[in-house]
């Protein structure tokens, strides 16, 4: 039985020091207009990602959840750029947005923005921080607004829970056979 044990332990180990970490998802490093700040009415939205994605969606809401986006967002590696239906009205603004990062998974966030009233360019961000993105299979951007979301998802804790509960149930075989044939 201790050399069924033995075996089974070595076996975990061998496994958790050869297994490769998970790729990681992609994150937005900036945007225009960026997370926070106050602008005239934009031409459109822009987000860069740290690395190139597809699949992309992207939404603009007002704060009574009307869309002002106006066709399909474009991907050019790692940029993705959503046209603004019209000029927008003075008001707070979310960008919601959905892209499938290289390794597979899809990521989301969003951000807020303010329109402010009259002509000018665009005044200074609060937050020098990218706007918050997690990866998350859901059907696509937030389609309401929300308040701005700090807490990153990651599907690689699955991978290790699925990974301990094969582990633990090998061992338990073993441990049965082991006792079956002393």
């Amino acid at each position: 039985m201790r050399r069924a044990a033995a075996v089974v332990a070595a076996a975990l180990a061998a496994v958790l020091v050869t297994t490769a970490p998970a790729e990681a998802h992609t994150t937005l490093t900036s945007s225009d207009p960026k997370k926070g700040a106050t602008v005239t009415s934009p031409p459109q939205i822009r987000l860069t990602f740290a690395d190139p994605v597809r699949f992309t969606g992207v939404v603009v809401l007002d704060a009574k959840g009307g869309h002002h986006e106006s066709g399909k967002s474009q991907a050019v590696d790692n940029h993705v750029t959503e046209q603004v239906a019209g000029v927008l009205a003075p008001g707070v603004y979310t960008v919601g947005w959905r892209v499938v990062a290289p390794d597979g998974h899809p990521v989301t966030g969003e951000y807020t923005f303010t329109v402010k009233a009259g002509g000018g360019t665009a005044s200074s961000a609060p937050s020098s921080a990218a706007p918050s993105s997690s990866a998350a299979p859901s059907a696509g951007p937030a389609t309401t607004p929300a308040a701005e979301s700090s807490k990153p998802a990651s599907s690689a804790g699955w991978w290790w829970i699925g990974l301990a509960v094969l582990v633990v149930a090998l061992a338990g075989g073993g441990l049965a056979l082991a006792r079956r044939r002393s």
